[in-house]
């Protein structure tokens, strides 16, 4: 079985964790100054490296290599070639315990946990909890109460490391008891990068435009945009934008921008004629009417606030914000705010109606009759 691209270049030490400096730097500061927590709680948006780095952490407090070498635990990173780094890479690892909370989180399963936690290691300095989506917890009553005495009072050699991406629903009385890290959705730029690294690596033939496309679909998760290269590239054919849109059936910027300019134009046959040809193709309309709402955000929020370009250029490639500038002097608010609560009304109908078009259809029809 072939293994997954986002797991073969999984990261293997912090420095190489990209677009989470605000992270690393601390824990690798902790772990020169052998300086580890008894508990950590990462949280933040799907894709962004939770996972890798709570694995990355769990190599640093049982790396060998570190136990033994002064000069090298300085460095703030595992090893990756000592016996417990190995493991833990592979998953074979009796000490360091990978849970899954989704599937996990009855009361009798997290006390059963601690139990075991509270045992010294098998092999390593260490032993190591690794709770993944934590929030999870929540849905059984009291999950999150047998876990508070042990991080409340936690045995000396063991560490526990959470991931959620939903803090809200994570108790205060847990999440106090954490050192905590906030994750942020990666940058455009760094996924391109990423994402054009392994094409290079594989030798894959997708053109630049394909890669961009591609990880603006991630939405600043670098996860989803290299899932997506992968199900992209096995059709073993050079990849384009229009492939990756008739494949996924996801819509690229180009496609949206031009429907917008026919908007902010008024041609109204035009504007339907683009509509319903989209839909012929088999392309999401409701996630056309989504893409729509924040393409006319921008739109609107460049208008008041010039300024807001830095913060799109996460978002956007440089060709594609050049693009936005040209349409925001076609912005007229008091005909373009009303577009943009009709098109959100449209997208709130279009999710539960069994005619997905007509929404869109009638919210560009009443803003652009007159």
């Amino acid at each position: 079985m072939a293994t997954a691209l986002y797991r073969l270049y999984r990261p293997k030490k912090l420095a190489d964790l990209l677009g989470q400096e605000q992270v690393t730097t601390v824990l690798q500061n902790a772990a020169a100054a052998d300086k580890i927590g008894h508990a950590y709680l990462l949280y933040g948006t799907r894709g962004t490296g939770k996972t890798t780095a709570a694995r990355i952490l769990a190599k640093i407090c049982c790396c060998a290599t570190r136990q033994k070498d002064a000069k090298f635990r300085a460095k703030g990173e595992p090893c990756n070639t000592c016996d417990p780094c190995t493991e833990i890479d592979s998953g074979r690892s009796v000490d360091v315990i990978e849970i899954d909370a989704a599937s996990n989180n009855k009361v009798e399963q997290v006390r059963e946990l601690i139990e075991g936690a509270r045992l010294s290691p098998a092999s390593y300095v260490r032993k190591v909890i690794i709770l993944d989506e934590v929030h999870m917890l929540a849905l059984s009553r009291g999950s999150f109460n047998a876990l508070l005495k042990t991080l409340e009072e936690p045995p000396a050699h063991l560490v526990f490391i959470m991931a959620t991406t939903e803090l809200d629903k994570v108790p205060a009385t847990i999440a106090s008891r954490c050192q905590r890290f906030h994750f942020r959705r990666l940058p455009i730029d760094f996924i391109i990068e990423k994402l054009t690294s392994i094409i290079k690596s594989e030798k894959l033939k997708v053109d630049a435009e394909a890669i961009e496309l591609l990880a603006a679909l991630g939405d600043g998760s670098l996860r989803d945009a290299e899932s997506l290269l992968a199900q992209i590239t096995s059709l073993n054919d050079a990849v384009t934008a229009d492939i990756i849109e008739k494949h996924l059936g996801r819509l690229g910027f180009n496609r949206v921008a031009g429907l917008a300019q026919l908007i902010l134009e008024k041609k109204l046959p035009e504007c339907l004629a683009q509509v319903s040809k989209l839909h012929e193709e088999g392309h999401n309309i409701v996630d056309l009417t989504k893409q729509l709402i924040h393409y006319f955000r921008r739109l609107l929020t460049l208008t008041y606030n010039p300024d807001l370009e830095s913060l799109f250029k996460q978002e956007l490639t440089g060709k594609e914000l050049t693009e936005l500038r040209k349409q925001v002097a076609l912005i007229d608010p008091a005909r373009h705010i009303p577009l943009i609560k009709a098109l959100i009304t449209s997208y709130s109908q279009m999710r539960y109606s069994p005619f997905p078009t007509i929404p869109l259809e009638v919210a560009i029809i009443e803003q652009l009759k007159s």
